[in-house]
């Protein structure tokens, strides 16, 4: 009796141990899938964004050599989006520890790059998502200001650059109280405004510019409300 209570142990043991090595093999191949099909989407979707912004330079906003490489950008992202909202949706928001933190800069690259809609839906998640510590702050603040600036309203933390037809040239959409954007920026674990333009977009901040531009957009959207 005491052989059988034994070999019936053994034998549990044994299958729990492999259940619990397979579990582990799964996972671990599941991360590695994950973190493949993020590559890809980080590869296709950044490589033409990187080629249009040196052609701009080259030859402008409105040249053949940008056009090109931005339709090669929007057929990739079509793809892309579809990618990253089948993780969202299957997983949730994954932890740092299934894609680190570059598959995090992917999926919400992908998102900032989609239309409003796409970024509203997710941003509860985004949100738990910053609160469970699986993503940086920094990745929210940017999807917030850019949903702030499709709505038409000023942005939060000045991170939006928009590009102006009539001068032909970028500057950034108007921000809400300039004077204590780095305030606001600070509290959130960000750098200065001037510093972020200037590595991110090589923009001058001017303040006293800034000012008048949101004061400006304020009348501006006030008046059209009336």
């Amino acid at each position: 009796m005491r052989f059988l209570f034994i070999l019936l142990l053994l034998i549990t043991t044994s299958c729990s141990n492999k259940n619990s090595s397979k579990k582990i093999t799964t996972n671990a191949h599941k991360t590695e899938s994950l973190i493949a099909v993020l590559d890809t989407i980080w590869q296709t979707e950044q490589t033409p964004i990187r080629l249009r912004d040196s052609l701009m330079r080259i030859y402008g906003a409105e040249s053949k050599e940008y056009n090109e490489q931005q339709l090669i950008y929007e057929k990739n992202h079509i793809v892309n989006e579809k990618k990253v909202r089948t993780i969202l949706d299957k997983y949730g928001w994954p932890t740092k520890e299934m894609i680190g933190e570059q598959g995090n800069w992917t999926i919400c690259n992908v998102i900032q790059h989609s239309d409003n809609e796409i970024r509203i839906k997710y941003l509860p998640m985004m949100r738990k998502a910053v609160k469970d510590k699986k993503l940086e702050p920094r990745f929210l603040v940017r999807a917030e200001d850019r949903i702030a600036t499709e709505r038409g309203d000023l942005q939060i933390y000045g991170g939006q650059m928009k590009y102006y037809p009539e001068t032909k040239s970028f500057n950034v959409w108007p921000v809400l109280d300039p004077i204590n954007v780095d305030k606001r920026r600070a509290e959130i674990g960000l750098g200065p405004i001037a510093e972020f333009l200037k590595n991110r977009f090589d923009f001058e901040w001017n303040l006293e510019e800034q000012i008048k531009r949101s004061e400006a957009f304020e009348m501006e959207r006030q008046k059209n409300k009336e």
